[in-house]
């Protein structure tokens, strides 16, 4: 869990407070992955609604974000406001991100891979997009979403990895590939169907029965979970699995969502397909 600390909280100069605050916040190392709020965005008030009882000393954070605070104010709470400057920000430009103008600035940073490449080999380097897995403060920390396998991965600089999730909400990333449908990744390539989300389906041991891996007898619970028996099938790890469910405002996308049950039936018909095997051996 995300702590409230002030890690990483520039010590810069008085010059450096002369230009935006804007400007500053995203120049600074490891805010890489946010976009520039308009400031039009951030002085409509309906647009921050609820946010004053997110943030404490809200008024006076919204006023540096805005560059109108008071000097003397400022160089009183200089740290306390930093630190409630940048969680104010960051829940706004969750809100900001969401909007067709904001889609459009992280669809250019998405362009230029700002936000790195799918480690996974069968992705072929398929650029990532942020996601938050909460969209409450100081729950969790950003991660990476791949368009292609449809999982999610931790970034690789510690800088980005200690970055709230909140900040970029649950629902950006799907709500982006479903205002610009042509950017969905194709699922093209060597690996033989959605099932194998991990990588490469096992490879069979060489034995005397045609090349099949040798099978040991197994209680199956209709599950396809071995039941006293230290083996453990395919079919019985792919229940296990967790699995990521990209969500739009809290709702399962459609098509995706009919995908996943797809998917998640997959183990089943490979435990009834072991079970066959056996029978037939």
């Amino acid at each position: 869990m995300l702590r409230r600390t002030v890690e990483d909280i520039s010590t810069g100069s008085d010059s450096d407070y002369s230009n935006s605050w804007i400007s500053w916040f995203l120049s600074s190392k490891g805010n890489e992955y946010f976009c520039e709020v308009e400031e039009d965005y951030i002085l409509d008030r309906f647009n921050l609604t609820g946010l004053n009882t997110e943030v404490a000393n809200y008024s006076q954070a919204l006023d540096l974000i805005t560059d109108n605070l008071d000097d003397e104010i400022h160089d009183e709470l200089r740290g306390t406001l930093d630190v409630q400057a940048r969680l104010l920000y960051g829940l706004i430009h969750a809100r900001w991100i969401v909007t067709a103008r904001g889609l459009a600035k992280m669809l250019e940073k998405y362009k230029k891979v700002d936000f790195g490449r799918c480690p996974r080999v069968l992705c072929q380097s398929q650029p990532l997009l942020p996601v938050g897995l909460t969209d409450v403060a100081y729950e969790k920390s950003v991660k990476l979403y791949c368009g292609r396998c449809e999982d999610i991965y931790s970034p690789k600089s510690s800088r980005h990895g200690s970055i709230d999730g909140a900040y970029f909400g649950t629902s950006f990333p799907h709500l982006l590939f479903m205002c610009y449908p042509a950017l969905i990744p194709t699922k093209n390539g060597p690996i033989e169907g959605p099932g194998f989300r991990g990588g490469a389906p096992e490879s069979t041991e060489s034995s005397g029965n045609g090349g099949r891996r040798p099978r040991r007898a197994r209680e199956d619970n209709g599950t396809g979970e071995t039941v006293g028996s230290e083996v453990t099938t395919t079919a019985a790890v792919a229940l296990k699995a967790e699995r990521y469910r990209p969500r739009i405002f809290g709702f399962q996308v459609n098509e995706i969502a009919k995908l996943q049950r797809w998917q998640e039936g997959k183990p089943r018909q490979i435990a009834r397909l072991e079970e066959w095997e056996e029978n037939n051996e």
